[in-house]
């Protein structure tokens, strides 16, 4: 007898400013080892450089490929316009500089079955091209620049608050209203705590893996991680049981390397022992990090790791309540799910 067909996938991505990766992208989705259709739905935001031009060639090359229009240039607006635009019963999302392992469609089909998951997802696997990338992934994946986060350290399979991008069933994403327009990051965190909330089963697997192109200059990390710390802070307060002791270390650096310089100059040089501190702590730590880079990379570790500590403890500091007022008056009821054959 004939094994049963896979069933088929859409592939969603929201894609502003990405003519560097979108080619490579979407190659990585269109050569996956997956006998299931496949679609690619790309919502296209206001980009200023040739991403609309490539989009434009892909669509004619391949018919698989589709584009939707995103004037907001918003994330889970750009989500929500491809998941409406798209038609098939799993949805993948995948960024524009997101590589897909060449397994990694068929094994989150795979594990939606074994697990009964309504959502799957594994490791953000961080990869460099210059010595700048290549010190921000090893930072992005040391235990020192982001604790103990599974998506990036990597870890046992289990279920899990949250995932890195997603591979849903539709009907979870349907029966939710699809993602939260209000948060224009987390909003990976919010849809799933309604799954969850719903009785829904989230599931991290090290066997999911997604290529990530880390941003390529100390400006775009600094703006990166600035808007994690300032969107982390307006999810402590959307659920105030999210809140962990990593998510609190690095606004607590921040004070404490202010407060210590501050010391330091105006009262006694003992209080410039907490900033040599921390630079000493994030020197040593890497080292480990570093291994097997060419000493270029090994060298801007500790400027990548002071970046993302500073800048996320500044964002989440800085966090404005007004926002989290915003976002918690968005707020929608978790629908119940229902099963599903997938």
């Amino acid at each position: 007898m004939s094994e049963p067909q896979p069933p088929a996938v859409s592939v969603i991505m929201p894609v502003l400013n990405e003519e560097r990766h979108l080619r490579n992208s979407v190659r990585h989705i269109l050569e996956q080892e997956y006998a299931g259709e496949l679609e690619v739905v790309i919502a296209l935001g206001p980009s200023t450089d040739r991403t609309d031009e490539i989009a434009a060639e892909l669509v004619r090359d391949d018919p698989r490929v589709h584009t939707v229009p995103n004037p907001t240039g918003r994330t889970p607006a750009a989500l929500n316009a491809a998941i409406k635009a798209s038609r098939h019963p799993v949805v993948v999302r995948v960024d524009g500089h997101g590589m897909l392992s060449a397994h990694y469609i068929s094994t989150a089909v795979r594990l939606l079955a074994e697990t009964g998951a309504q959502n799957v997802g594994g490791i953000m696997h961080a990869e460099g091209e210059n010595d700048w990338e290549h010190a921000v992934a090893a930072a992005m994946t040391a235990k020192i620049g982001v604790g103990n986060a599974a998506f990036h350290t990597g870890g046992d399979a289990a279920p899990a608050e949250t995932v890195y991008l997603g591979v849903f069933r539709r009907e979870a994403l349907e029966q939710q209203g699809g993602y939260n327009e209000e948060f224009i990051r987390a909003q990976d965190w919010e849809l799933n705590f309604r799954i969850r909330e719903a009785g829904g089963l989230i599931w991290f697997s090290p066997e999911l893996k997604v290529s990530y192109r880390p941003r390529p200059s100390i400006r775009a990390l600094a703006k990166q991680y600035k808007d994690y710390g300032r969107w982390r802070h307006v999810v402590a307060r959307y659920h105030q049981g999210s809140i962990n002791v990593r998510y609190l270390a690095p606004p607590t650096a921040v004070v404490a390397i202010a407060a210590g310089l501050v010391v330091g100059v105006a009262l006694t040089p003992w209080g410039l022992v907490i900033p040599a501190g921390y630079l000493a702590a994030i020197a040593a730590g890497s080292l480990p990090a570093g291994k097997g880079l060419p000493i270029g990379a090994r060298l801007r570790i500790p400027v990548a790791l002071a970046t993302m500590h500073m800048s996320w403890g500044w964002g989440f500091l800085t966090s404005p309540r007004a926002l989290a007022k915003k976002v918690i008056a968005s707020r929608r009821p978790a629908v119940l799910t229902s099963g599903s054959g997938v």
